[in-house]
């Protein structure tokens, strides 16, 4: 079970990690875009950060997963190390940009805050992972490396849980706002949990040994 939901979820990163393909191959009328107001469409700023926030959150979902396998991990030292640079230069980008954007969120303040506070957590964990590895603290690094892909993985649930909210309540904007929290903060607990459980695995090799 445990093998199956890992494939999922690889599968699941990878088809939203490849959406910013859609705005290559779609026309923007029928993209996210088509929601934003003309003014806002027009600031090159804004779609300076739009188009820096869909690239590189994709890219480090499409790679952050590759990072979590322990074969893998110790099998291709270097190729981890270096997918690793990328994920965490790619989550930077992705968070900060997002943080911006966050300011022009469809439905107003309750919304904007819950993306807000998507990307400060996820710039945090993805900073302070980059500096616990720098320092060596390996055990401190994985862990918080788990939260930050948790942050990274709400572009997913959020496309999971928006089209349910929609039919559980038959209201976008309530449906917006509440995904605004709920695409990232029950990822941050499973992530907890995931810590917690390989804590607890680690301890079990240590006294068995």
């Amino acid at each position: 079970m445990r093998k199956l939901l890992f494939i999922l979820n690889c599968i699941l990163a990878l088809m939203i990690g490849a959406y910013p393909l859609t705005y290559v191959f779609v026309d923007h009328k029928n993209t996210f875009l088509h929601t934003k107001a003309p003014e806002l469409l027009a600031d090159l700023v804004w779609k300076a950060a739009f188009f820096l926030h869909i690239i590189f959150a994709g890219l480090s979902l499409l790679i952050g997963w590759t990072q979590f396998g322990s074969k893998f991990r110790n099998k291709h030292l270097k190729l981890h190390r270096m997918l690793g640079k990328i994920y965490i230069t790619s989550a930077l980008i992705g968070s900060l940009s997002g943080i911006y954007l966050g300011f022009y969120a469809n439905e107003g303040a309750a919304a904007a805050l819950g993306f807000i506070s998507l990307g400060l957590v996820w710039f945090i964990m993805t900073l302070t992972a980059f500096l616990a590895i720098r320092k060596g603290n390996i055990v401190a690094h994985q862990q918080l490396m788990i939260y930050s892909y948790a942050c990274t993985f709400a572009a997913v649930t959020l496309r999971l849980w928006y089209p349910l909210l929609v039919k559980i309540t038959d209201d976008n904007s309530i449906s917006y706002i509440t995904v605004a929290w709920l695409c990232w903060i029950p990822n941050i607990f499973v992530a907890y949990f995931i810590n917690k459980k390989n804590k607890i695995a680690g301890e079990s090799l240590l006294s068995d040994s």
